[in-house]
């Protein structure tokens, strides 16, 4: 089982290498994205560990724009641009972890090879509250001064926008774990279809639903599992999901989930003990 992590990240370096230490194995490849916003050299000690890969076409991620889906696509791209096959691109960010131990994850995937884990749920039908992301018109991936004005005066005075004909919206969780060419798919066919591209760029927090949306209008509809195989928590509502500490880990560890998010080890780094603890063994502190 062949696996290529791409990991966008941000934040701390450590917990990026403890992440992947955690996932580490000949067979796996890490890409890590670092937003360019973001000094680099911190994160250049991690080219160094075996496997290990600095995404060289970085881009400056802005939230809940297009720009978080170009950086993707243009991992995806480098990874095919290295000649290597992969089951599965299992893609998280910086403040993800394993919540299954390695050899659970990997006996897991082999056991639904084909299948894409990827949550799935009709925007239209089912989270109607979520269309005016897609109907009106978001500037959010621009910096120019008075854009908030001017979306204001477009919406106005502008009709609501149209969903492409060929497409059904479908979101709403960012991360996923994909085969190869499920990923290559979706980069292919949006970046070939000005009118899929503009109807993105023109979203709001689009990357939460292009990959499903693209992806449930394909031949890999079947496929799909509607199950993104990552523990979050969105009790406390708003736009973000609880960043996870140690009053989560029962919960965490009554998961059937693969993955966990989201963690940060200056808000709570006694979580992440516990859970190398029980699930990796201490895997993290004999490196």
């Amino acid at each position: 089982m062949k696996l290529a992590h791409l990991i966008l990240t941000y934040t701390d370096p450590k917990q990026t290498e403890r992440l992947l230490m955690n996932l580490w194995h000949p067979d796996s490849d890490f890409y890590i994205h670092v937003d360019k916003k973001i000094d680099i050299k911190p994160h250049l000690y991690l080219n160094d560990i075996k496997n290990v890969y600095l995404i060289k076409n970085r881009v400056e991620v802005r939230w809940a724009g297009y720009n978080t889906v170009k950086a993707t696509f243009s991992c995806i791209k480098e990874i095919q641009a290295t000649g290597r096959k992969y089951d599965y691109i299992n893609f998280m960010s910086g403040q993800d972890y394993p919540i299954k131990s390695l050899a659970y994850i990997l006996a897991f995937l082999k056991e639904h090879q084909g299948k894409q884990f990827i949550e799935a749920i009709n925007i239209e039908k089912d989270v109607k509250e979520d269309m005016p992301k897609l109907n009106r018109f978001h500037l959010v991936n621009f910096t120019f001064k008075g854009k908030y004005k001017l979306e204001w005066l477009i919406n106005i005075f502008l009709a609501p926008r149209k969903i492409p004909k060929e497409l059904t919206i479908y979101g709403k969780a960012m991360f996923w774990t994909l085969t190869q060419d499920a990923a290559n798919y979706v980069v292919k066919t949006v970046e070939g279809n000005r009118k899929f591209l503009n109807f993105f760029l023109y979203s709001w927090g689009c990357d939460e639903f292009v990959f499903q949306t693209i992806l449930m209008s394909s031949s890999y509809k079947d496929a799909i599992t509607n199950n993104h195989a990552r523990y979050v928590d969105w009790s406390a509502g708003g736009p973000h999901p609880k960043t996870l500490g140690v009053e989560d880990f029962d919960n965490l560890m009554k998961s059937e989930h693969l993955f966990a998010r989201k963690f940060k080890t200056s808000h709570d780094s006694e979580i992440l003990d516990l859970i190398d603890k029980h699930i990796h063994n201490n895997k993290w502190l004999n490196f």
